[in-house]
């Protein structure tokens, strides 16, 4: 049985909770308003999770270092396991989006050899469990519009200009 760990902390965006094990993340909640409410969002994974900030190394400081606008990356591990292979298809061609730069639905789709699959992709990524680390914000309309992020349009372009001035 694989140890399972769980950190909450502070960021400009609000309160931010990661879970994960030897194998990788699999969850990480955002801009929340108090530790609480991250515990509330992380409860359905934490049954065998113990608090463990440490089990993350640096991640939690990458992450604030992001979110005040810095560049940071997240070449980290993930831990898909609920995924399909399509899903799983999906999250790691996006994690590999580089900082600063946006992908389309589309081009995600034809990337993976289904060109027609492009609402799948949204579907997928619209139930993205590590937002961020797998930056579908970075995922735009085919002419650049932004479209489909489950925090918010207004979250979405906040990130992409704090990429884009960061670059």
């Amino acid at each position: 049985m694989s140890r399972v760990s769980y950190a909450i902390f502070d960021t400009e965006f609000g309160w931010v909770g990661i879970i994960g094990s030897d194998g990788g993340l699999y969850r990480l909640i955002w801009h929340q308003p108090s530790p609480e409410a991250v515990l509330s969002a992380l409860s359905p994974f934490l049954s065998r999770a113990i608090e463990d900030s440490p089990f993350f190394a640096d991640l939690p400081q990458r992450l604030r270092r992001y979110f005040r606008g810095e560049k940071a990356n997240f070449p980290d591990r993930l831990e898909l396991r609920d995924a399909t292979p399509f899903q799983r298809a999906v999250l790691d061609l996006v994690h590999s989006i580089p900082y600063g730069e946006t992908r389309s639905y589309a081009w995600v789709a034809k990337q993976l050899g289904k060109p027609k699959a492009f609402r799948a992709v949204g579907q997928v990524l619209a139930r993205n469990p590590l937002p961020i680390i797998v930056p579908c914000h970075r995922v735009v309309g085919s002419d650049g519009s932004l479209v489909g992020f489950g925090s918010g349009l207004g979250l979405k372009k906040r990130l992409l200009n704090m990429e884009a001035s960061a670059r």
